[in-house]
């Protein structure tokens, strides 16, 4: 079954940047899953994975327009140090250059600490991979039909997708 809109997709995936280097792979969990058509996926990799089917093994190489986007310089906040998570230990601080989880109106949003103070962080809300140009290694491990249910939600459930 060929991926087109409606369908589930399991895949495993290797981010690599421009140099190549690895930043973050699928490989050692269950196949990401989502349901093609509805907006759940990086729009170039969902661009890629159209038309592909189960087996098939491929690289796309993405500009920030299809990833990411652009960085913007003007996304800049500071932030209370309450409000931010992730840190390693409970000892730990905040310092720049770490990655940190904000919760937002829209949901979680990762940004990165550009100045930490004892109360407050200066944080860019950019995404960290905001403005890189990235590669994927892109494995389909499986296409069904989507569910009702599924369409109905907008998003995949099962291992890999959503659960409710």
């Amino acid at each position: 079954m060929k991926i087109t809109d409606k369908t589930v997709v399991q895949f495993h995936y290797t981010l690599k940047d421009e140099a190549g280097k690895e930043l973050e792979s699928s490989l050692s969990s269950d196949p990401l899953a989502y349901l093609h058509g509805y907006n759940n996926m990086l729009v170039g990799v969902e661009n890629a994975l159209a038309d592909k089917q189960a087996g098939d093994k491929f690289s796309v190489t993405l500009q920030p327009e299809d990833a990411y986007g652009e960085r913007k310089e003007d996304m800049v906040q500071r932030v209370p140090v309450k409000h931010l998570l992730g840190l390693p230990s409970k000892n730990a601080k905040w310092k720049a250059g770490m990655t940190a989880v904000v919760e937002t109106e829209q949901g979680q949003r990762q940004v990165t600490v550009i100045k930490a103070g004892r109360f407050m962080v200066t944080v860019d809300i950019n995404p960290p991979l905001a403005g890189k140009v990235l590669t994927f290694d892109l494995e389909v491990i499986d296409v069904r039909e989507a569910t009702n249910e599924e369409i109905e939600h907008g998003h995949a459930h099962g291992v890999g997708g959503h659960h409710h």
